[in-house]
């Protein structure tokens, strides 16, 4: 599930959320979480309902990060979106786009460019690029047809761009250098489902990852995975063939109404995904990160037992540990996470502060460094 579904899925499942008699148990049975360096970041307010699904940045000056605002039960939103100029978050208007939600966005290794993907008020999506004063639509094969469809945007170090998605009822991937688009081969599976997201190496292999797990480079290579029962794949992080990482969670089968999901950190060692245990178990991981080598950094997390502050998982070299966001007076819903080039480990987190998708849900912005 793409995380614009993410969000609005957890706030239906949130309503009436109550604690099941199998989960309850103090939270001071859990280990003490290590001490942390994140802080909140104050970014310009949406129109409530408003939360952010993606963020990338190109350096500690350069970052953009959007979503949705003006959401609940009876609207569409309207696209919001949000740029760190190096000292503060600022508003960018979007007054000329007729847009429900931009769901994700990428920068190029230089900063010279940036592109989202997002959906008009007609429902079809569309592919944005910033001209260096505003966003503006670009065009792709298979603009507005039937069945096309952009989920995720990612930036690969040659300073290419891919766009996971759906075209001509095939999944697969949209490639373009900034000046031209196309469709590459689609997955070999003429069912495959859509994928919710692409992810670039540092080495510039390219992955898709949500239903569907696979490698691109000219053909094809799935890795086969046995889905969970209601289960969601939130993120890869690809370190090598036979090691990567998968974060997600499932509501598995059963339960009383309101039940929580239970988180999902899956690892792939070449020939099978074995299940990890993190240390938290009740609640989502939404996002994992890289480092600059590509190694495992940080997993982004909703702890249904502490949920007035994010809970992240930081790689030691040998194991996930507990990291944890600044309290808050509410909820803290992280959803997406970004390196931050030419800083010492820094990292963005963004997200939103409710479940429910009516006020007042405000956006919320963490930093790491």
């Amino acid at each position: 599930m793409r995380r614009r579904a993410f969000v609005q899925g957890l706030a239906t499942a949130g309503a009436g959320l109550a604690l099941p008699a199998s989960l309850a148990g103090p939270a001071a049975a859990r280990p003490a979480p290590a001490a942390a360096s994140w802080r909140e970041v104050p970014a310009p307010a949406g129109t409530p309902a408003a939360r952010l699904y993606g963020v990338a940045a190109a350096g500690p000056g350069l970052a953009w990060a959007v979503g949705q605002e003006d959401i609940d039960n009876t609207k569409r939103g309207a696209a919001v979106a949000r740029h760190w100029d190096g000292t503060a978050w600022l508003p960018t208007d979007l007054s000329h786009l007729t847009y429900t939600t931009l769901r994700a966005v990428a920068v190029s290794p230089s900063g010279g460019a940036a592109w989202a993907v997002g959906t008009d008020a007609a429902g079809h999506d569309q592919l944005l690029a910033w001209d260096g004063t505003t966003w503006r639509e670009t065009s792709f094969p298979g603009r507005g047809e039937a069945g096309t469809r952009l989920t995720d945007v990612a930036a690969a170090p040659d300073g290419r761009f891919w766009v996971s998605g759906r075209h001509g009822d095939r999944a697969g991937l949209l490639r373009g250098d900034g000046k031209t688009w196309r469709w590459c081969r689609p997955l070999p599976d003429e069912a495959a489902p859509t994928p919710d997201g692409v992810h670039v190496t540092p080495g510039g292999e390219v992955w898709v990852f949500g239903d569907v797990i696979a490698r691109y480079d000219g053909a094809w290579t799935v890795i086969p995975r046995l889905l969970g029962i209601r289960a969601s794949v939130s993120g890869l992080l690809p370190v090598a063939h036979d090691d990567i990482w998968l974060t997600g969670w499932a509501y598995g089968i059963g339960g009383p109404p309101g039940k929580p999901p239970g988180v999902r950190l899956e690892h792939w060692d070449g020939t099978q995904w074995n299940g990890v245990k993190g240390p938290f178990g009740v609640g989502m991981l939404t996002s994992i990160v890289g480092d600059a080598d590509g190694k495992p950094d940080r997993i982004s997390g909703w702890d249904f037992w502490d949920d007035k502050r994010a809970h992240y998982l930081r790689w030691d070299g040998t194991a996930w540990a507990s990291e944890r966001g600044p309290q808050s007076n509410s909820t803290v819903l992280p959803v997406a996470l970004a390196r931050i080039p030419g800083t010492d480990g820094g990292l963005w987190s963004v997200g939103t502060t409710s479940f429910y998708p009516n006020p007042p849900a405000q956006i919320r912005v963490e930093r790491f460094g």
